[in-house]
């Protein structure tokens, strides 16, 4: 066998076995990102079903595709490739630069959750005086998904970005292959859950016809999904808080800016899960979650003041009222 050929299966074999370490990377990879990034994905499964309540009942999956359409293009096409630069750049220069930019997203989620939670309170529904002014389906439709994909695109941000954190490879590329699977993986699941969730009363309806216990099932469910979808519209409001300030706390932390807040919080937490004696764990997330709302509300409040004392804030409601 002529020895070019020999060192060419030599290089082919070498090749085989180095895709199959990377796989072994890869798979031990996603796994510990993904785990990472649960918390911040539960919170995505809570906010989304906001954005489908109250419209048509044969609207819901065609929205929900168009939203997951958007969250795998705000991953994949500008999330992945972003993180991925500015990690390799903050590196060369010394500089953390996907700080910064996760705690404008974080002010932006304060800023919606703060603004819903205002919204409860006052009875100042200016987002929903806008949309009720729409009276074209389509338009109503394609606000409701520009939305949700906005919102998405923050909570999309910090999943990779913990993904990113979480690994430790010298690889670009097997980087970027993991955070494309933990993006396509945690998208499929959260608009699956989602699809579910928004289509649970259908399937009870469907179920009432059955008979037996199947009928009595489906008319639990019937009766209990606009109080789930109530309840996680709570949860979806709480969720952009909590998620909003955490993001800040820990940037202020990463950034050295007034860090003796959020060591404060982190100390009062664990404290606070030890002198419950159980539970620890739990506990230890709730307090943070806590403390992460309080600085949500906070911040938020702030942005929801300035920009209602702003006149172009206020004109869209009063041109709505008028018609």
């Amino acid at each position: 066998m002529p020895s070019g050929l020999i060192a060419l299966l030599d290089d082919v074999a070498t090749i085989a076995k180095l895709a199959a370490s990377s796989m072994d990377d890869i798979g031990a990879a996603v796994s510990k990102a993904g785990s990472k990034a649960a918390g911040v994905v539960i919170d995505d499964t809570a906010v989304t079903p906001r954005y489908v309540t109250g419209l048509s009942p044969e609207r819901e999956l065609p929205i929900i595709g168009k939203i997951a359409l958007g969250s795998f293009k705000n991953k994949l096409l500008i999330i992945l490739p972003v993180a991925l630069f500015l990690s390799w750049a903050g590196q060369q220069i010394g500089f953390d630069l996907i700080t910064p930019l996760l705690m404008i997203g974080g002010a932006y989620l304060c800023f919606e959750g703060a603004e819903k939670l205002w919204e409860k309170i006052s009875g100042d529904h200016h987002d929903t005086d806008e949309l009720m002014a729409c009276d074209d389906p389509g338009e109503l439709e394609a606000r409701q998904v520009a939305g949700a994909i906005r919102t998405d695109f923050i909570l999309s941000a910090e999943i990779m970005v913990i993904a990113l954190a979480a690994l430790e490879l010298d690889s670009l590329v097997i980087e970027a292959v993991v955070l494309a699977v933990v993006g396509i993986a945690i998208t499929v699941m959260v608009y699956g859950t989602v699809g579910l969730i928004v289509k649970l009363d259908d399937i009870g309806l469907h179920l009432c016809s059955k008979g037996g216990a199947l009928a009595s099932l489906g008319r639990g469910l019937v009766l209990g999904v606009p109080k789930l979808l109530a309840f996680l519209s709570i949860v979806g409001t709480a969720a952009m808080l909590w998620v909003g300030g955490q993001i800040l706390l820990h940037g202020m932390e990463t950034l050295h800016i007034g860090e003796a807040i959020p060591h404060l919080t982190h100390d009062l937490a664990v404290h606070g899960a030890e002198a419950l004696g159980f539970w620890q764990g739990f506990w230890s997330w709730l307090f943070n979650a806590g403390f992460g709302a309080i600085a949500g509300i906070i911040v938020g409040g702030l942005i929801v003041a300035v920009l209602h004392l702003l006149p172009s804030r206020k004109k869209p409601v009063q041109e709505a009222a008028a018609h």
